[in-house]
């Protein structure tokens, strides 16, 4: 008879093999180098950059502080020092000697005022930390407590349950009793393990009924590594990586006891859990090149800080093996009983990411590897190589300079970023994370640096006696996350169906129109078949002229494909009239414009000419030399040459131009100038310039060739940098009248300025100028005033309003402290810039904002009215992809998007979009084609761009717009067949005319064979006397 397998044996067996199933599934240990073979998400995918979505229900929302930090009351109260507070008396501090954490933020009798901020921000947690030489002041809990310390924290839990606020308790954050330090080394003795063990006992046993969480201690690798081996932090002892692996493996041993106390005498009666709080940097491969050996070393730098503590208590028991392998001779061994006995320690995953660990994390990056702020990718290595455990952000923020005060502006951005990083780990990477404290909630003493930074949610003024707290800007930016438990998308991000109108621009704009390349290339050096640019040598070339026409058909040729219906650039001042007057007039350019002209006039295309075209590149920033030499911009006299040389261009090639452009760019234009008083003055001349060339197109011009003038203004969006500030709205709406109220009000007025004269400067920025001379002390302001003339001749000379947008920008007050003035002189419109680091940018630092354009759209129709057609003249992105340009095919859908909401919901009078630009000169940028010397491959965005407008936007259909079908010609089949079998065509009229070549010699061979035989032979001695005749030569005379 058969043996069976007992019932238990196979319910044995199938446990197992379940368990091993459900660890293939989770994902097992040691995983974590996978995070950086992933590919990183791309930054502009929807979501990628910055997630809208809720945090799970119950997320466990809430802030932090330290005992030492904040609690003040340093003797008194029954409270003994502890290792800070002799490390801030003393002098082996070195340079924190004049401070001290003696009062800090008075939390020890101010608790009240915490548990109202709490209350304000709507958390549903407190981490706070216990004092251990508070409740011991001799550090031995089997003394009898301070009484008063254990009253003031039973308060304190007592009072946060009442507001419903969990209170998460961390026993031990860097105060080490003093006397501990003296008698035994502090933790670099084994005995004070067990004396953490009793005293964790005795918070477990007298507050444990009423604490849900525990943490044994806070991020213990400061504590280690610089406690005991830099003696940059409290004890200040300096013994190096020896001395730091001890304590940090007697940290670890105590850690261990203190859950196993719980574990074994607690968690059954509380059923609470226990962690520890450890902290992480984050790296990136050397270039984003994710090898295997770049792998490694990032590998290894996380394993050198966080693996050091997380190995042993989340991994195998032990420390990881290239850490053990790098200190082998140094590192304390762990006996197969402690592995076992340390393994698992903890209930949860507790971390913390601040500026402590990166910047402590720079010093462990080697080979090219990059430190960076990624919550994101830590999480997602967290759960990767520790088994998907459920994790609580213990400690998360940034820190400000102690000068910013309540108006914390880059720190909420910075939030923002942690926190949205945060919900894409949960939400993308299914992270288990299940809170997320904000640190700090007050201002305080923050270690090593004193007050010089603060990092609270709530200002203190530490001058002050009274302490008060003051909700910071962050503080209000978080306070309205919780509420809403997500991020909020706004209902206008969503996109819109619809088209642009028949008669609409569909543009690409161009720089200055030129042809000739005056560097030389190698062909096929790597293989590919491409033009390399062989640096520094350059070659004569010849002037323009129309036998440029082989690069000119090309260059058309690329444009038509695109499907675009008007196409931008500028002609050269300084090419057309080198001396700036009519002295010497280069006919030849001239000739070769009128050349180009023709040809998109011959292909039914439209332009946009632009007069002058400014660039930092020329050092006479495109002026003809003797112009720039006599001061450009700053001399009247260029005002009136501008005149002069706009006649020139209105009558030699008005007759193909549909619209110019008079300038490009003033605002960008007067940024090369030093002083305020040469911006201003640049400024006014430009206007006055360009108004000179509008009036003498009207005047002489417009009945017979009827375009339209304007200038073009670079309008990027200014966003108010802090929400919450009136001064930052009254700072963005100033950087906009000083970018384009200074040109657009003199010449359209204001709806806003009825009672003053329009043909001026808006009234604001003439308030502010005169208000801001002042206070510096300057005899008045230094912005030019129009004449009466002036003013007449400036009013209404604009026939549409043409804009260059490409970006937003957050802007801010700048700060009028002393010490930033003497630095460097503020600008004229007292603004800064930044940025949001949650938004897409592109290599070169050009953040993708596509509502930014919606905005200012929006802003110059309510300033200035509809009546104008609005175009935007020049708006791109720059793209590193040589073809596949992901980032360019984001900008054009999204920022088209935005332009067909204003204008079919804001009421904006939109007319045209021209993009930037055509080709790129040498390496991938914003270009639609790729370089010559690329082959001028067509890239992904061309299509994308070819198929809006094809479509005339985003209808509901997706079909070709009516309009355009009407108006497109017929493809010729025949045509489109010879151009596609160029080659063969060639090949075959070769073969043609070879094989009547051959024809023609054999019938030539056949006659004269003939002829032969009919005739004597003194016929042939004729024909061969005549033949030799015929092949006689001149003698060549030589000169």
């Amino acid at each position: 008879m058969l043996n069976h397998p007992r019932p238990t044996l196979q319910c044995l067996l199938l446990v197992v093999l379940l368990l091993a199933c459900w660890k293939k599934t989770a994902g097992s240990l040691g995983d974590g180098r996978k995070i950086w073979q992933k590919p990183k998400p791309e930054p502009f995918i929807p979501d990628e950059s910055f997630l809208y979505n809720t945090f799970p229900s119950g997320f466990l929302w809430g802030s932090g502080t330290s005992a030492f930090q904040t609690e003040g009351s340093w003797d008194q109260g029954g409270k003994g020092a502890s290792i800070w507070d002799h490390f801030t008396h003393s002098s082996v501090s070195g340079n924190l000697t004049t401070e001290t954490a003696d009062v800090a933020s008075d939390s020890y009798t101010r608790w009240e005022e915490d548990v109202e901020a709490l209350k304000y921000l709507g958390v549903r947690s407190y981490s706070f930390s216990l004092s251990w030489p508070r409740l011991f002041p001799d550090g031995n809990a089997r003394a009898q407590p301070n009484t008063a310390a254990v009253e003031h924290y039973r308060r304190l839990i007592e009072r946060l349950l009442e507001n419903q606020i969990e209170p998460i308790v961390t026993l031990y954050h860097w105060d080490l009793p003093q006397v501990l330090q003296e008698q035994y080394g502090g933790w670099k003795n084994d005995t004070v393990v067990g004396l953490f063990e009793d005293y964790a006992a005795f918070c477990f046993r007298t507050f444990g009924r009423r604490v849900r969480y525990w943490l044994t201690m806070h991020n213990p690798y400061v504590v280690a590594a610089h406690g005991y081996g830099t003696g940059v932090h409290a004890p200040g002892e300096t013994g190096g990586p020896a001395g730091s692996f001890i304590v940090a493996h007697n940290l670890i041993k105590a850690h261990a006891k203190a859950w196993h106390t719980y574990n074994t005498h607690f968690r059954p009666a509380h059923n609470g859990q226990v962690s520890i709080v450890l902290g992480s940097h984050w790296v990136e491969p050397q270039k984003g090149q994710a090898t295997t050996a770049n792998v490694e070393l990032c590998q290894q730098s996380i394993e050198a800080v966080l693996g050091w503590f997380a190995n042993p208590i989340f991994g195998d028991g032990d420390y990881p093996a290239s850490f053990k392998i790098k200190h082998e001779a140094l590192l304390p061994a762990f006996s197969p009983e402690e592995k076992l006995w340390v393994k698992n320690t903890a209930d949860f995953f507790a971390l913390s990411f601040g500026p402590n660990n990166l910047r402590l994390g720079r010093n462990l990056v080697h080979y090219g590897q990059s430190v960076t702020p990624d919550l994101r990718r830590i999480l997602g290595w967290i759960k990767l190589e520790y088994g998907d455990p459920k994790v609580l952000l213990a400690e998360g923020g940034w820190f400000s300079e102690a000068s910013v005060g309540r108006e914390d502006t880059v720190a909420i951005y910075l939030m923002k970023k942690f926190i949205n990083q945060v919900l894409q780990a949960i939400r993308f990477d299914g992270v288990q994370v299940f809170g997320y404290s904000a640190w700090s909630l007050v201002d305080g003493f923050e270690w090593n640096y004193g007050y010089s930074i603060k990092r609270g949610l709530f200002y203190i003024n530490f001058n002050q006696p009274n302490q008060t707290r003051t909700p910071k800007t962050t503080a209000q930016y978080y306070r309205r996350v919780i509420s809403d438990n997500s991020f909020l998308r706004d209902e206008t991000s969503r996109d819109l169906k619809g088209r642009f109108p028949c008669d609409f621009h569909w543009g690409i704009a161009d720089s200055t129109l030129q042809f000739t390349d005056p560097h030389l290339y190698s062909w096929n050096l790597t293989g590919d078949g491409s033009l390399h640019l062989v640096p520094g040598v350059k070659l004569r070339t010849s002037q323009t002229q129309c036998t440029d026409y082989l690069a000119i058909h090309g260059h058309l040729r690329l444009f038509v494909s695109t499907g675009a219906s008007h196409y931008r650039f500028a002609l050269n001042w300084s090419l057309i009239l080198p001396q700036g007057d009519h002295s010497s007039v280069n006919t030849e350019a001239l000739r070769y414009y009128r050349c180009v002209l023709t040809e998109l006039k011959k292909l039914d295309l439209e332009t946009i000419v632009i007069l002058y075209y400014p660039t930092h590149r020329d050092p006479n920033l495109g002026l003809p030399g003797p112009l720039h030499a006599s001061g450009g911009w700053l001399n009247y006299s260029t005002v009136e040459a501008f005149q002069e040389y706009a006649a020139l261009c209105y009558k030699e090639l008005g007759s193909w131009v549909r619209y110019w452009v008079t300038v490009n760019e003033p605002n960008r234009l007067v940024d090369v100038y030093s002083s305020g008083k040469e911006k201003h003055q640049a400024a006014h001349n430009l206007l006055l310039a360009h108004a000179k060339a509008w009036r003498l197109y009207e005047r002489e011009h417009s009945n017979q060739q009827r375009a339209m003038v304007s200038l073009a203004l670079h309008a990027d969006w200014a966003e108010p940098a802090n929400p919450f500030l009136e001064s930052h709205t009254a700072a963005a709406q100033r950087f906009l009248l000083f970018e384009l109220g200074r040109f657009l009000d003199p010449l359209l007025g204001s709806r806003y300025e009825e009672t003053q004269s329009k043909e001026d400067y808006p009234q604001e920025m003439k308030a502010y100028l005169k208000e801001r001379a002042q206070v510096m002390g300057l005899p008045g302001s230094p912005l030019p005033s129009f004449t009466e003339t002036e003013r007449e001749e400036l009013r209404g000379a604009l026939s549409f309003i043409a804009l260059n947008h490409f970006t937003t920008r957050l802007v801010s007050p700048f700060p009028h402290t002393q010490s930033n003035f003497q630095q460097r002189q503020p600008p004229d419109h007292g603004c800064l810039t930044l940025t949001d680091p949650t938004w897409p940018s592109s290599s070169l630092g050009q953040a993708l904002v596509p509502w930014g354009l919606r905005k200012i759209l929006s802003w110059v129709t309510e300033r200035y009215g509809g009546a104008l057609p609005v175009i935007i003249t020049g708006s791109g992105v720059d793209d590193q992809a040589p073809v596949e340009d992901k980032l360019r095919q984001h900008y054009l859908r999204s920022y088209l998007q935005e332009a067909l909401k204003a204008r079919h919901l804001d009421g904006v009078n939109l007319q045209g979009f021209y993009m930037w630009k055509l080709q790129d000169r040498h390496a991938a940028q914003f270009g639609l084609f790729t370089s010559t010397h690329h082959q001028s491959k067509a890239k992904a965005s061309l299509a994308v761009y070819r198929e809006i407008i094809t479509h005339g936007g985003f209808p509901e259909d997706n079909t070709t717009q009516p309009c355009r079908l009407s108006g497109l010609q017929q493809p010729c089949s025949t045509c489109a067949w010879l151009f596609n079998n160029k080659a063969l065509l060639v090949f075959g009229g070769c073969l043609f005319i070879t094989a009547v070549m051959l024809a023609a010699l054999v019938i030539f061979v056949i006659i004269t064979r003939n002829q032969r035989r009919g005739r004597g032979r003194g016929v042939s001695r004729m024909t061969r006397r005549r033949r030799k005749e015929v092949c006689s030569c001149p003698t060549v005379v030589k000169h």
